[in-house]
């Protein structure tokens, strides 16, 4: 069975985020929903995946599209001041939420490399008077942001998707300052995907067919140069798989998890 290159995998993903972006996001209508065939509202989802029902309703309505596996930005422990960046930040919702821990004097960017997603971010930003958060297009395997600028690195269920997700972390590790947080959360592989699983399309837009198995995980970020790395799969992790895809086996392959690392103050 050939191998979809990187470019088509890209595609995939940018189109399949496109529409989700013009609907009405996770679980709507649309026959486009987001992480899989069955996934549940975004209110159920984001309770699920360890939002408090008081993040869920200081948000406007459109940021949370249930795209996500986790709460990075809880999971980041945000201090008033930093500069947080969050890689494929879709709507904004994890945005929105980072800029009220980090308050006026702090700073948020998010990058997403889908054109319909920045436009409803932007537009959800203005709605919610969140001056000090912006959001720039672009691939988070090359980071539009300068070098050693950030405090904390958010992702929520996108680095998965990456092909090139050692590029990734390294561009990660590039734009944090000494000192820096890795906060993601995601969907890894417990073991290895059997290939036609890995071949199918809504898996690989779905966050499963592109999961990576935690060792690797741990030995990619390990590499490159973080320390005091941490994987740790979400309790509820199986439910949240099988939501997505019921009947496929996937929660039998792939987990969600919370993902920390720091990029130590010396070389």
């Amino acid at each position: 069975m050939n191998r979809l290159s990187t470019d088509q995998i890209l595609r995939m993903v940018r189109d399949r985020y496109g529409k989700i972006a013009s609907s009405s996001g996770c679980g709507a209508s649309s026959n486009s929903p987001c992480c899989g065939s069955a996934a549940p509202q975004p209110d159920i989802s984001g309770q699920l995946i360890g939002y408090s029902s008081e993040e869920l309703s200081s948000v406007v309505d459109g940021a949370n599209l249930g795209l996500g596996c986790g709460n990075p930005a809880a999971l980041g422990q945000l201090k008033p001041g930093e500069t947080v960046l969050d890689l494929g930040s879709g709507a904004g919702f994890d945005c929105f939420l980072a800029g009220k821990a980090v308050g006026k004097d702090g700073r948020v960017i998010g990058v997403d490399m889908t054109p319909e997603m920045l436009s409803k971010a932007r537009e959800n930003a203005v709605k919610m008077e969140a001056t000090n958060v912006e959001f720039r297009l672009g691939e988070i395997e090359n980071i539009p942001v300068a070098d050693e600028s950030v405090d904390v690195i958010l992702s929520n269920c996108v680095i998965n998707l990456s092909p090139k997700k050692q590029r990734v972390f390294a561009e990660a590790f590039r734009v944090l300052r000494p000192g820096g947080r890795l906060a993601v959360s995601d969907v890894v592989a417990l073991k290895p995907l059997p290939e036609p699983m890995r071949q199918q399309a809504a898996l690989i837009t779905g966050c499963v067919a592109g999961a990576e198995l935690v060792e690797n995980l741990n030995a990619m970020l390990t590499d490159i140069g973080f320390h005091q790395v941490r994987i740790t799969i979400r309790a509820k992790s199986g439910e949240l798989i099988s939501e997505w895809f019921p009947g496929s086996g996937a929660e039998s392959y792939v987990g969600s998890a919370d993902i920390e690392a720091i990029k130590p103050t010396v070389s």
